[in-house]
């Protein structure tokens, strides 16, 4: 593993009630989209998926099949909205782990 494990975070409410629970482990049928806001997945830095460049959106299985195919690398899903701020690191094979949550933007 060419890359530093962050340390994962509990889980919980951030942001207001009404914004979902924040995961902290992301589950493989969560789907990587906020509505309004950017929802991206990156591998070392580089944006690998984009919700809002107009292709289809992935569920957390979609970053993970690309993950499992280059394993030796950063990869991380960042899900920011209005209220509610979530980010997840790659640490194994189906293990997306939060190490940073926040009141989004607004």
């Amino acid at each position: 593993m060419s890359f530093i494990k962050l340390e994962p975070i509990k889980g919980g409410h951030g942001g207001c009630l009404c914004c979902g629970y924040q995961h902290e482990v992301l589950p493989m049928d969560k789907l990587i989209a906020v509505g309004f806001g950017i929802a991206t997945v990156t591998k070392d830095e580089e944006v690998i998926y984009d919700e809002n460049s107009g292709c289809e959106l992935w569920m957390t299985l979609e970053a993970e099949d690309f993950a499992k195919e280059d394993p030796d690398h950063d990869w991380r899903i960042h899900l920011v909205a209005p209220l509610s701020e979530r980010h997840y690191q790659r640490q194994g094979e189906c293990h997306w782990v939060l190490y940073e949550k926040g009141q989004g933007f607004a």
